[in-house]
């Protein structure tokens, strides 16, 4: 089961951005840009910013999450997002004995399709204590691990580059796990920025339009209709 947790986040995230937003167009300073900033006026900024892609004032906020119970497989997809930063739990230097696994939905489904994928962690299991009681470093017996094998995950991202990651992530076409890790930040986020991310999500719920042309999934009626129920 994936848990995300945001641990921290830039105080006043909302905030931070209108008055990045604000410091552009006058000849204000710093401090009194932010004494003047009504909390009316931080939501119509940050609305606005949003609107308008104006991403560099969204790099101000940034948001930090703790994430359990995700396999490799998704890890190996997240860390192609370049502009944040991450730190993972190290098979180098964290024993795998015992490992626990993410098992795919379309397997765990089909009962002969379970038991042979069962049966293959269980032996990879058994092969990698076998091998560290041989005397073989971690940072070598963890060559046979599997991807399914679970890690743990801390991840900090902007909000610009957060608002991308949603665009691609929440998007029905992405693979199951990293889709469903990207809800619950996206719910993470929403709960301490709800202006921000307000119109965060899938490329087609900020856009009105799908970008995936025939590799569409077909559901950009219901996909809007969901963002207007949420509203």
């Amino acid at each position: 089961m994936i848990k995300v947790k945001l641990l921290n986040y830039t105080p006043e995230p909302e905030r931070a951005v209108a008055m990045a937003a604000r410091l552009c167009y006058s000849a204000s300073g710093a401090e009194e840009l932010a004494e003047k900033l009504s909390d009316d006026k931080v939501k119509e900024m940050v609305r606005r910013m949003v609107a308008l892609g104006h991403g560099s004032t969204l790099e101000h906020a940034s948001f930090t999450f703790g994430i359990e119970g995700v396999s490799r497989v998704l890890t190996h997809q997240l860390v192609r997002h370049r502009i944040a930063s991450y730190d993972q739990q190290s098979q180098r230097y964290v024993a795998a004995h015992g490992f626990q696994y993410i098992t795919p939905p379309s397997i765990a489904e089909k009962p002969e399709a379970m038991a042979k994928y069962e049966a293959l962690l269980e032996e990879i299991r058994k092969t990698y204590d076998e091998l560290t009681e041989m005397g073989v470093p971690k940072e070598d017996a963890r060559y046979v691990l599997a991807n399914a094998t679970e890690t743990k995950i801390l991840v900090t991202m902007n909000a610009r580059s957060l608002m991308h990651f949603f665009n691609l992530r929440c998007c029905n076409r992405a693979q199951w796990e990293i889709r469903d890790m990207a809800y619950k930040m996206l719910a993470e986020a929403k709960k301490v920025a709800p202006t921000l991310f307000f119109n965060a999500g899938a490329s087609c719920v900020n856009t009105g339009r799908c970008p995936e042309g025939a590799m569409t999934c077909g559901k950009l009626s219901e996909m809007l209709k969901l963002r207007e129920k949420e509203a």
